[in-house]
């Protein structure tokens, strides 16, 4: 069942006492136990132990509480995410991908606020930038021009953040409703499905996002990336040639 939306109540705070950090440790520490979507001003002012017009002097609407919180997030997981080298880019891109996986795997709230939520503001975004911006240049250095380089990065970041968020989605809506997923509820029958009964008997998956299915698309990206790479290496012997 989902966590009802109720707060421990703390001793009131003196008037004053209260600061954004303060608003926003306090949220992340609410919403670990509430979830984001039933994240509230007065919620949080219960949690905090101060008025709510405490809270929306600094943030006067949820949507900006959130945007800080996605601030946050959005800069430690940036900071904790390797780069992707030049001289070791196919395994440095896996690790990248894999690392940004099992963090928001691994952190309902962090995916909450970076996959799922639509609105970033513009420090998270511009974090966001940045950091492509240093993959791709390591994607170029190792061989690929600019244009498959970001083809290469943003198919990665694509897969990753698919696969997260349906997993996801997935978990908030069994525990909001309990009721099984799509391919939990699908029945096969190995005698009109052989193929199919053969490979989810051996533990596949049709429809759910898991390591396996994530660990094939990605060598599929990859491949492609080094056979660009090696074309590209290939076009350039000639032309000295």
């Amino acid at each position: 069942m989902a966590k009802q939306a109720t707060a421990e109540k703390r001793p009131r705070r003196e008037r004053g006492s209260i600061n954004p950090d303060d608003i926003i440790k306090g949220a992340f520490e609410l919403a670990e136990q509430v979830g984001i979507d039933n994240l509230s001003m007065p919620l949080l002012g219960k949690h905090l132990g101060v008025g709510v017009t405490s809270i929306y002097w600094y943030f006067r609407k949820k949507d900006d509480l959130l945007n800080a919180m996605t601030d946050r997030a959005l800069k430690q997981y940036v900071f904790a995410t390797p780069y992707v080298e030049a001289k070791d880019w196919r395994e440095t891109l896996r690790n990248h991908a894999w690392t940004m996986r099992k963090t928001f795997l691994g952190n309902p709230i962090l995916c909450d606020l970076i996959l799922i939520r639509s609105a970033l503001s513009p420090r998270a975004a511009q974090l966001g930038v940045l950091e492509v911006e240093k993959a791709i240049a390591g994607l170029v250095e190792a061989g690929l021009s600019p244009e498959d380089a970001f083809d290469t990065y943003s198919a990665m970041s694509v897969h990753v953040r698919g696969s997260v968020v349906l997993q996801r989605l997935y978990e908030k809506n069994l525990a909001a409703e309990g009721s099984p997923s799509l391919e939990d509820s699908m029945v096969i029958d190995p005698e009109s499905a052989p193929l199919l009964a053969q490979v989810s008997a051996t533990g596949h998956h049709i429809i759910a996002a898991d390591d396996t299915n994530f660990e094939y698309s990605l060598n599929c990206i990859l491949d492609h990336a080094a056979r660009k790479i090696e074309a590209g290496k290939k076009g350039k012997g000639r032309a000295r040639d």
